[in-house]
């Protein structure tokens, strides 16, 4: 992910962290501590170069892809890709509900469209300006995260409804 930032524009940690926030995080997050310790790996092994670049009294430094990066990115890029992985932490919790939990399966629930619907909403936001990106494999992303967010929608919609209108009985 970090090569491929760079490969965008040179940028410090901080910028990485400001473009997955905007762009990746939907589908791939990194925190702090990820990118920083990641940074000094990739410079030891040669694929970016920091040069110092102090905003005021602020330490920083300024990444590049090097060649052997870009190399290492390219070739990543045309291997095929791990299957996906799926970590949704509301599903993991009415996973281990019991039947007579269901006023906090209903609150996990609504809590959960009410962050799909926002995170849905952030994305169709974005894409008026996504279709004016020079890369159209973006905006296919962009777009595969709306519907794969739309299916999930309509997926709490009948969960919900399900748990609100039928009897503990008929649900087996």
């Amino acid at each position: 992910m970090i090569l491929g930032m760079l490969r965008i524009k040179p940028m410090s940690g901080y910028e990485i962290k400001q473009a997955v926030d905007q762009s990746t995080r939907f589908f791939w997050a990194a925190s702090y501590g990820q990118i920083y310790p990641e940074l000094r790996r990739l410079e030891r092994e040669g694929l970016i170069k920091g040069e110092p670049s102090p905003r005021g009294a602020r330490r920083r430094n300024v990444y590049t892809l090097t060649p052997k990066g870009e190399e290492v990115l390219l070739a990543w890029l045309q291997e095929p890709p791990a299957p996906p992985e799926l970590r949704f932490e509301g599903l993991l919790k009415l996973f281990f509900l019991r039947d007579d939990e269901r006023e906090t399966a209903l609150a996990q629930l609504q809590s959960m469209r009410r962050q799909n619907s926002a995170a849905l909403g952030r994305l169709q936001e974005i894409e008026p300006a996504a279709r004016e990106l020079p890369q159209g494999s973006q905006l296919l992303v962009l777009r595969s995260g709306i519907a794969a967010l739309q299916a999930v929608e309509g997926w709490l919609e009948q969960a919900e409804h399900r748990l609100t209108d039928a009897p503990i009985e008929a649900r087996r």
